[in-house]
């Protein structure tokens, strides 16, 4: 097994941040929702806190498909932030994303306890991924849904680099150099499955759902 090889934590950079705003990333985003509703068939309401937001574009989904949801998301970059917010402006449930800059594990929504917790590839860009998992422990209830998808750490290089080339042809060169460098970062799901039971979330699920994605959900 390929042994991982942590990344920078957070996208500073302006280019960066251009790049993944205006990237196409509507098929695994909509896909990220079309996932919660499947493990989540029963009506959302109320806020949800979405870790790690980046640009927002998860946060206008989610809050496109459940109406009476309001997303509140956090994120460490304001070059991210900053680059969707005209994503924001624009799209039709914007004014229902509230989207902060704040560094985990200080930062908190202003709506704690929330009923529902999302993170989408927040996870292996965390040195230290105890943060995800105490925040999630912190700003939750006992019931609150859990959706966390992220990247899985491939067994080699060689198949890094394949789906680097299936995945990413075409894309930018900062697009596809951070998605090897996040594939490198990734954690296999045994980790995974370790750093809840450390946490003490034994009741969520880990779960393989591509070839390059895992799902950790339930509730708490």
């Amino acid at each position: 097994m390929m042994e991982r090889r942590p990344e920078p934590e957070l996208m500073l950079g302006d280019e960066q941040a251009r790049a993944y705003t205006e990237a196409d990333f509507s098929e695994p985003h909509e896909h990220f929702v079309d996932l919660f509703a499947e493990r989540f068939p029963e009506p959302v309401s109320g806020t949800v806190l979405d870790l790690g937001c980046g640009p927002g574009d998860v946060s206008l989904r989610f809050a496109a498909r459940y109406p009476d949801c309001v997303v509140d998301g956090i994120d460490g970059s304001p070059a991210m932030l900053a680059a969707g917010a005209e994503l924001r402006r624009r799209h039709p449930a914007g004014p229902r994303v509230r989207l902060a800059s704040g560094l985990l594990p200080d930062a908190s929504g202003p709506a704690v306890p929330y009923a529902t917790i999302i993170s989408n590839s927040l996870l292996h860009h965390l040195h230290d991924p105890r943060v995800l998992w105490s925040v999630i422990r912190r700003d939750g209830a006992p019931g609150t849904r859990v959706f966390v998808m992220d990247l899985c750490r491939p067994d080699s290089p060689e198949q890094a680099a394949a789906l680097v080339a299936e995945y990413a042809d075409g894309e930018p060169e900062v697009l596809r150099r951070d998605f090897e460098h996040s594939l490198h970062a990734a954690f296999t799901p045994e980790e995974v499955r370790d750093q809840l039971r450390e946490a003490g979330l034994e009741s969520l699920q880990v779960e393989r759902v591509s070839d390059r994605h895992l799902l950790i959900w339930g509730y708490l």
